[in-house]
């Protein structure tokens, strides 16, 4: 049965929404809804695997080292495996809503 990415995306807390919805031994993909979430100051993700991805509602701001990434509906990234990279804002007058694809090389 489908399902719609856009649905049920309000903020119910100070947290980002994470859902995982689909995983398997090489690949996971979650929705990511945020509603004016940020990195905590000096935090920076570094992850084992390489991520894709996209914003399809919302916009925010990533930073990955040296770079600043500005993100609106549509736009989409892919981050390699262990570029340290944060949020450092997301709209807070609409959620914010990611498609993020993690995979194995």
């Amino acid at each position: 049965m489908p399902s719609n990415l856009l649905a049920d995306v309000e903020a119910t807390g100070p947290d980002e929404l994470v859902q995982v919805l689909r995983t398997c031994s090489a690949v996971r993909i979650e929705r990511i809804v945020s509603h004016g979430q940020a990195s905590p100051e000096g935090f920076w993700y570094d992850q084992d695997e390489p991520e894709f991805v996209v914003v399809l509602q919302g916009a925010a701001r990533l930073r990955l080292e040296n770079e600043v990434v500005e993100m609106a509906a549509g736009s989409y990234i892919e981050i390699p495996a262990h570029r340290r990279h944060r949020v450092e804002w997301t709209t807070s007058d609409e959620p914010t809503v990611w498609l993020a694809v993690f995979y194995r090389d």
